[in-house]
């Protein structure tokens, strides 16, 4: 991870690919060159992701070949050379097409694009990980844009049916004020690629956001990402992750509490 990632601003990073590749609308793009004049490590970043799009994009480069590949591919050709003259079984002709391609071309123009492929793979974040980024931005966005709810009230018979229409499934809300955790309000949110449900709720002053849509059964998981707490359980076809600034205990009542609202 860079320098830029680990002390830079997470809330954004999210967007930065995005404004890269020129696919943010032009809201959200003047808000992160707005950003961006303000943000040395952001800027550090996004100018590291543009070096790399560069090199990839690049026309007719040629690199030779690693000695080690030329030599492992001449030491099969090798033992399928031999194996021809005995019992042994023949190596796939892959070897031998593999032998031809380096003899007619003494560099390998794709090699650029390979290495450099291969440098991002190793060093891209795991789904997970990205899924966390997209959590904890839309959390702090909800906060940064006062877009926390689009309905806002207590009342738990008023906001589960207000996400009728709204989103393709019926997320279970309670209102845990008893277990001091009140609910504050609903609203629909994008996460990884869908519309999502997203129930608010406070302890102690603190907003919790709890995320929810249609998933295949997950591990249970608690982790601390970038100062946020974060809990991930499913149940019912459903996956639910909450985030807060919250102490982590306080983050593990809520899942009982909701969980066990949810079964009653």
């Amino acid at each position: 991870m860079s320098e830029a990632q680990q002390n830079g601003c997470p809330e954004w990073r999210v967007m930065l690919h995005g404004f890269v590749d020129g696919e943010l609308d032009s809201i959200s793009a003047a808000q992160f060159e707005d950003h961006l004049a303000t943000c040395a490590n952001c800027r550090a970043e996004m100018e590291g992701v543009r070096a790399v799009k560069k090199i990839i994009d690049q026309d007719g480069v040629k690199w030779r070949p690693p000695e080690a590949l030329r030599s492992q591919v001449l030491s099969m050709l090798s033992f399928e050379q031999m194996a021809t003259a005995s019992s042994l079984p023949r190596q796939p002709t892959v070897w031998r097409r593999a032998l031809d391609f380096i003899r007619q071309w003494s560099f390998v123009p794709s090699l650029a694009v390979l290495a450099t492929g291969a440098f991002l793979f190793a060093n891209a974040p795991s789904q997970t990980l990205l899924l966390q980024d997209q959590i904890m931005a839309s959390h702090v966005r909800s906060m940064m844009a006062d877009h926390l709810t689009d309905v806002l009230t207590s009342d738990q018979h008023a906001v589960k049916p207000w996400f009728n229409g709204r989103i393709d499934f019926s997320p279970p809300v309670s209102d845990l004020a008893k277990d001091g955790f009140p609910l504050v309000g609903g609203r629909v949110d994008y996460i990884d690629g869908r519309s999502v449900a997203a129930l608010v709720y406070r302890r102690h002053g603190h907003v919790i956001n709890l995320f929810i849509w249609p998933a295949a059964s997950t591990a249970q998981a608690t982790t601390a990402h970038d100062g946020y707490n974060m809990k991930r359980w499913s149940d019912g076809g459903l996956v639910f992750w909450a985030i807060s600034d919250v102490a982590a205990g306080d983050l593990a009542e809520f899942e009982s509490f909701f969980r066990a609202a949810a079964r009653a």
